[in-house]
């Protein structure tokens, strides 16, 4: 039954001859671009000024990558930087065996930004949006989340296919011939590849939060579809979690014996959705 497992092992990008397009940057670059025509859609129907999309584009790029990086830091890899600040906003790390960079500086090695967290991203673009609401569209700051949240379910399949090509952030092995095995990461047993269970699961929630848009009066219920964005979507990554290796060497069961890191932050983000969805609704 080897037909069930497939040999993973992509090229790094799309070689243009001169430079390497990497498949998880082209992921990125769709979803903004997607997204961006997407929400002229939705700005156009709510007759809000389409010229105002340039600064959402621009408060949700820096947003989401600032809030990424720190939640990385201080969410999953604290016990790293908290002796190696400098780490946190340089793209370089320490190391005594590295050629100068540059000819220039020594001991140091380039690396660029490693390690994002989503849970970092959700808080990060919040916070942005609300200073959106307020000083650029002054609107109430639910009215955007409503909208944004489809656009981030959507964003979410093109960021975790992005991760499928990197080979990472993948599941536990399945224990039978089903599965992925992941050669570039080193893997020689069949995994999930739970990128791709989280990945078609948000892109079947950004269907259905995009449908209700257009098709019943949810956006006319202040934080209606954000909450259900919320609640389904950490809902999604909690159980999926149970089916991932630990992003953090010892977390594995973190709280109850259980839990790991991404479910014990998903936990509050689920109730926060819930709330949204129960409340009594203000049109």
């Amino acid at each position: 039954m080897k037909f069930l497992s497939i040999v993973w092992d992509p090229s790094l990008g799309i070689d243009l001859g001169f430079f390497v397009v990497r498949w998880y940057s082209l992921m990125f670059v769709i979803a903004f671009i997607l997204g961006l025509r997407l929400m002229k859609k939705i700005f156009i129907e709510d007759k809000v000024p389409v010229e105002k999309l340039d600064a959402l584009f621009i408060y949700t790029f820096i947003s989401m990558l600032v809030g990424m990086r720190l939640g990385d830091v201080f969410f999953y890899s604290w016990d790293y930087y908290q002796h190696h600040l400098l780490e946190i906003v340089l793209p370089f790390k320490e190391n005594p065996n590295s050629s100068a960079i540059f000819g220039l500086i020594k001991g140091w090695k380039f690396t660029g930004f490693t390690g994002f967290a989503s849970h970092g991203a959700a808080i990060g673009i919040i916070s942005a949006l609300y200073f959106y609401s307020k000083k650029i569209i002054d609107k109430p700051f639910l009215f955007i989340l409503d909208r944004m949240g489809i656009m981030v379910a959507l964003a979410g399949f093109f960021i975790r296919m992005g991760n499928f090509f990197n080979s990472e952030i993948y599941g536990k092995p399945t224990g039978s011939s089903f599965g992925v095995i992941f050669k570039s990461a080193g893997e020689t047993v069949p995994r999930h590849p739970t990128q791709l269970y989280e990945a078609f699961s948000y892109l079947i929630l950004f269907i259905v939060l995009w449908r209700m848009y257009w098709k019943t009066d949810a956006k006319e219920k202040s934080g209606y579809l954000f909450g259900i964005f919320f609640a389904v979507l950490w809902s999604l990554r909690f159980v999926i979690e149970f089916l991932k290796e630990a992003q953090v060497d010892g977390r594995e069961d973190w709280v109850f014996n259980s839990l790991n890191t991404g479910q014990v932050l998903s936990i509050p983000l689920v109730l926060i959705g819930l709330v949204l969805i129960f409340r009594k609704n203000k049109k």
